[in-house]
């Protein structure tokens, strides 16, 4: 009997896996309870297929203890012979009444957010820093721990 749960679970994560053709890259890394002003999460791309295009994804995953409605990210890729591109970009993360966009069935929600569109990667290696630059209405400096955000992830899919 274990042996033929132990063979539904394994078909039904490769089925999982094997429907997403479009991910050339998806990793998330744990920012612990909060996420600290002065931590920089970051990620190295793999060798991508430079005649294709690609969409990149900034993945957020959050809880009912986030407390704002909007999310403020400083987002640096470094790129093959030393350019960096740096994006201060804003994302709508609550409804007006405080609900939490996102998908998920529990108070874990998860945000896709567009970062680059139709992008060309040149040969070589990239690599993309994320830090959050959330500041209180009014305040000079930045939240020192961003409660409620759990993971940070980056995406990359395929275009067809």
């Amino acid at each position: 009997m274990r042996i033929k749960s132990s063979i539904l679970y394994f078909l039904a994560v490769m089925t999982l896996f094997s429907c997403d053709k479009k991910r050339a890259f998806d990793e998330y890394k744990s920012v612990g309870k909060g996420w600290h002003k002065d931590s920089i999460v970051s990620f190295t791309l793999p060798k991508l297929d430079t005649v294709k295009q690609y969409n990149m994804f900034i993945n957020i995953r959050d809880n009912n203890e986030y407390p704002f409605n909007n999310l403020f990210l400083i987002v640096s890729m470094e790129q093959p012979g030393g350019m960096t591109k740096v994006d201060t970009l804003e994302y709508e993360m609550a409804d007006p009444d405080g609900e939490l966009m996102g998908e998920g069935f529990s108070d874990i929600k998860e945000s896709k957010l567009f970062y680059k569109e139709k992008i060309k990667f040149k040969p070589g290696e990239y690599k993309v820093h994320i830090k959050q630059a959330v500041r209180k209405t009014g305040a000079v400096a930045g939240v020192e721990r961003l409660e409620g955000i759990t993971e940070v992830g980056l995406r990359v899919e395929k275009i067809d």
